[in-house]
């Protein structure tokens, strides 16, 4: 099977790998996102899956659009049986679309229709879900409406972070993707429309998004917490400066402290929320300072009756 792979960051490496080692498989072609520049030094860095592909010594392309006469005729030269994506962060063209001799398959990060777009794991997570998933798909000219093929659940930890879902997700992506191409070759999946009513759409996450608002409930700022995890990181504020909030813990123990009202106890950071009960802060970062855990942080910043995250 000839197969070009489309996708971006790492969470589609480990069905790039897959491909690569699979016998029946003949990744011809990689395709992804043009370098971009990171880092303080914006230093133009290409993609993990172009690293991945390098690695593997295969053909590596960048198009700023596959919207082109030129992408296409690119392509077609491969005259593949399959074209494969996950996360790739384009929407495809119908003459890419129909140019594979089977289909286009994406693999998305939800149990679809629920969470359509750029950042379903995050949003799940946001959501409180103790349930979510990886979602194979034909795919169509719209975002991630295409007929599903097959699924695979994963239970949420309460406590697990968008990038602990994430990674767990990249993992068990490639057993159902190679499930999913085997079959469909076969002839042996019946493709599923989704149900537009219960579609969901799972935008981009914004800093924005990310500071914490004290008078929700602990169970939803966990949430932000956890969803904002490793980016942009959930943040508030702390005698006029900025600080960040990479983990937190739930707790049953209930105050009458105003909203982001601070308390210490046996070395832990106890901050009230709006229902009334304490949220336990485990790591966090002031500005110009390190990550550190909340015993770490206690030791320099010794809590106060007067101590308060700024709302």
């Amino acid at each position: 099977m000839k197969v070009i792979y489309m996708g971006t960051p790492d969470f589609a490496v480990p069905c790039l790998e897959r491909l690569v080692k699979e016998e029946n498989y003949d990744v011809v072609c990689v395709v992804t996102q043009p370098d971009k520049p990171r880092g303080r030094k914006q230093e133009m860095t290409p993609s993990e899956v172009k690293v991945c592909a390098m690695e593997h010594g295969i053909e590596v392309y960048q198009p700023q659009t596959l919207r082109t006469q030129e992408a296409y005729e690119y392509l077609s030269k491969f005259e593949p049986d399959y074209i494969i994506v996950a996360a790739y962060g384009k929407i495809l063209p119908k003459n890419i679309l129909d140019l594979p001799k089977y289909a286009c398959i994406n693999v998305h990060g939800s149990l679809l229709p629920k969470y359509r777009g750029a950042a379903p794991i995050q949003r799940s997570v946001l959501a409180g879900d103790s349930v979510t998933g990886i979602t194979t798909m034909l795919m169509g000219e719209g975002l991630d409406t295409g007929d599903m093929l097959l699924k695979s659940e994963y239970k949420i930890d309460i406590n697990a972070t968008s990038g602990e879902v994430f990674d767990a997700l990249a993992l068990s992506a490639p057993d159902l993707l190679i499930e999913t191409i085997e079959k469909f070759t076969k002839g042996e999946i019946v493709p599923e429309k989704q149900n537009e009513e219960e579609a969901t759409h799972a935008a981009m996450l914004s800093k924005e998004e990310a500071v914490v608002d004290w008078n929700k409930t602990a169970l939803e700022i966990h949430n932000t917490v956890r969803g904002m995890a490793p980016w942009p990181v959930a943040y508030t504020g702390y005698k006029g400066k900025k600080l960040k909030i990479f983990t937190s813990c739930l707790t049953d123990e209930k105050t009458s402290l105003p909203a982001g009202k601070l308390k210490e106890d046996k070395n832990r950071i106890l901050v009230s929320c709006g229902d009334g009960k304490l949220l336990e802060i485990v790591s966090l970062q002031l500005e110009g300072g390190k990550r550190l855990e909340a015993k770490q942080f206690l030791a320099g910043h010794p809590i106060t009756s007067e101590c308060k995250f700024e709302l």
